[in-house]
């Protein structure tokens, strides 16, 4: 069984942002999600892995492999092409969050967004917060 590699660490999330983002709007950005992100989930933000900035954790054992290991329940990363958000599910049921968002694109799990002016910050704050009671239900919080 492979190790996961995106673990987390003590490096500073502030200076990672400072030196990451490709722009000073991505960093406005940033901080703004450290805000909602930290209010939601009661958890401060630290570094997973390089690139993700991550707030409070759970542990998974996957049901389709040996696969198990710790991961944020919510993040993000403010990535050149766009910030990465890790504020969905991917299920079907929770799809009606997704209709007043605005402007993103989607991945399995994860949504990108060129810049928070996009977003309709209520939708996103409603995803954000049915995301995190689902996953602290089905997997329980690490305590920080």
């Amino acid at each position: 069984m492979s190790e996961i590699k995106t673990k987390q660490h003590d490096a500073d999330v502030y200076e990672f942002i400072k030196g990451f983002s490709n722009n000073d709007q991505k960093i406005k950005d940033s901080h703004e999600l450290i805000r909602i992100m930290e209010e939601i989930t009661g958890s401060p933000p630290k570094m997973w892995g390089p690139t993700m900035i991550g707030f409070g954790s759970y542990h998974y054992k996957s049901k389709r492999s040996k696969q198990e290991g710790d991961w944020p329940l919510l993040g993000f990363s403010p990535r050149k092409a766009a910030i990465s958000l890790y504020v969905f599910t991917g299920l079907k049921e929770h799809e009606y969050l997704l209709e007043d968002l605005g402007k993103f694109k989607r991945g399995k799990v994860c949504i990108y967004v060129k810049k928070l002016s996009d977003i309709n910050m209520d939708a996103l704050k409603e995803l954000m917060s049915v995301t995190l009671l689902f996953m602290i239900n089905e997997y329980g919080k690490s305590p920080d």
